[in-house]
């Protein structure tokens, strides 16, 4: 660089001076200043560690979900519950699914799952409702202002006009042995898929003798029933072992509320083995009309399946209810409940002149107080009067 020498008169040394650098104003990106550069690779190395972080934890939670099954019971017996009973195993999908064992109502894969009661096409078909019986009603709503104790849930459907009463026919009352009609249906359904036959035998174990109705509870034990007998006891003489049995065969109470579900009823379910004395199963009159009328629907139930279960409910030894309000030449094709503080029947009545109906009647009462029976029997007289006559 070319020097340019000035003499300062006043003074004996020489000034030197250097022509003036030009800045440009502006800078293009390929010749950014550094520490702009700088500044961008810093966010860039920052943007590529937080999604490193993210990969590394998704990786770590996916590895830990797969081996956690496998090392979950030996980690808590040894930590946290050191046992000498080695068959006693601790199972990781208590933690995320504590209620899954005792509120399920499906089984897939070894895996209980509960599945709503919405369904897309409901293998039941619903009943078709015509007028509504307001005479009969109101004498029924009569009936029971004479029974302040009792608290009633009724409901009748014609089949030849579908003109319908209902009483509370939507409210859930403990079914007591009325919930082996649901249980009887999904048996046959069963078998109908080749899951079992009729004449498939199984003793009788400890393990499901229990008390209640029934003659089955006396019996030699490890003795053999066909599936037949054990369907006939369950519903004439409302054998609870007898049902029991069923239901295991079936796949326990898993089964039978899955089965529900896909008929598209939403307010049965079966919760307790029998006896159910705390009356935790339960139903609505409505719902049980839909079961008796599917038991005639050919698209649910084959004529087989009908007419062994028909043969069944034809038998039923419990003739005190409903069928005690009916004349001698009417049929009665039903099932009974009885519980301390729920009585109940449900059925198919057939008049002589050809007149055919539903009815369900579900009575809560004081415990064990005969004003329950008295009340179905006179309801049952009201209703034939007015349906037949």
């Amino acid at each position: 660089m070319p020097e340019l020498a000035r003499q300062n008169n006043n003074s004996r040394y020489t000034e030197y001076t250097y022509p003036r650098r030009e800045t440009p104003r502006h800078t293009t990106s390929a010749k950014r200043p550094v520490y702009i550069r700088r500044q961008a690779d810093k966010k860039k190395i920052e943007r590529n560690y937080f999604i490193h972080r993210i990969v590394s934890v998704a990786v770590v939670a996916l590895l830990g979900l797969s081996v956690l099954p496998y090392g979950f019971n030996k980690v808590t017996k040894f930590m946290l519950n050191p046992t000498p009973y080695k068959e006693v195993k601790a199972d990781f999908r208590q933690i995320l699914f504590p209620t899954s064992n005792y509120l399920a109502n499906h089984w897939f894969l070894g895996e209980r799952s509960l599945e709503g009661a919405e369904v897309k096409k409901p293998a039941m078909t619903p009943l078709v409702e015509g007028s509504q019986l307001t005479g009969l009603e109101n004498q029924l709503k009569n009936l029971a202002s004479m029974y302040p104790s009792i608290h009633p849930s009724v409901y009748v459907w014609d089949y030849e006009t579908g003109n319908y009463a209902d009483i509370n026919a939507d409210e859930i009352f403990a079914t007591a042995s009325i919930i082996k009609l649901p249980v009887l249906v999904q048996l046959f359904r069963s078998i109908e898929k080749n899951q079992l036959t009729i004449y498939d035998e199984m003793p009788l174990t400890e393990y499901y003798r229990t008390e209640g109705s029934g003659s089955l509870q006396f019996k030699a034990a490890n003795s053999k029933y066909t599936i037949d007998t054990l369907a006939r006891m369950m519903i004439t003489e409302s054998d609870n072992s007898a049902t029991n049995m069923l239901m295991a065969r079936l796949g326990s109470m898993t089964d039978i509320n899955s089965g529900i579900r896909e008929w598209g009823l939403k307010h049965t379910y079966v919760q307790t083995w029998l006896p159910d004395l705390g009356g935790t199963n339960h139903s609505t009159a409505r719902d049980m009309a839909t079961i008796l009328y599917n038991i005639d629907n050919p698209k649910f139930l084959s004529t087989s399946s009908r007419e062994k279960i028909f043969d069944y409910m034809g038998h039923v030894h419990n003739n005190r209810l409903i069928a005690a309000g009916l004349p001698a030449d009417a049929t009665f094709l039903h099932k009974t409940g009885d519980i301390g503080k729920m009585l109940g029947d449900a059925g198919i009545v057939y008049a002589p002149n050809g007149k055919k109906y539903i009815v369900v009647i579900f009575a809560n009462r004081p415990h064990n107080s005969p004003l329950g029976k008295e009340f179905i029997v006179k309801a049952s007289e009201i209703i034939y009067n007015n349906m037949v006559y």
